[in-house]
């Protein structure tokens, strides 16, 4: 079954605030996307009922094995999509934001073409 993309946007939340700072809580998510504390709270208790987060007793989101894996792959996408879209002129700032919303509407065969074309094409600082 795929995921909504406003799970996605919660996972990767999750997963860049847990390399940025080492954990994520749910008001962690809330500042950084901009959005409701009690949207949060619905979206992360979507995400523990599929098994994609754990919460520990302290409110730390942890993202389990599938959670990480989907997570990875969704920031992995907004990387390469904010890399292509820099390198062909766009500025930092609307690559990331245009990034944030084709990452979830690319297919998987689009991404790996993209993936191929960038890795041959652009500099790696791009």
């Amino acid at each position: 079954m795929s995921m909504q993309e406003s799970g996605e946007m919660y996972l990767e939340a999750i997963y860049v605030l847990i390399q940025k700072n080492g954990n994520a809580r749910s008001v962690d998510v809330s500042d950084y996307l901009g959005y409701s504390k009690p949207s949060v709270s619905r979206g992360v208790g979507i995400l523990k009922k599929e098994g994609y987060v754990t919460v520990e007793a302290d409110g730390t989101l942890v993202l389990t094995e599938r959670g990480a894996e989907k997570a990875q792959k969704i920031y992995a996408r907004h990387t390469l999509l904010t890399r292509v879209l820099t390198a062909i002129g766009v500025s930092p700032e609307t690559a990331a934001a245009d990034a944030c919303r084709l990452e979830h509407a690319v297919s998987d065969e689009s991404f790996e073409a993209l993936k191929k074309y960038a890795e041959t094409h652009f500099k790696e600082d791009n």
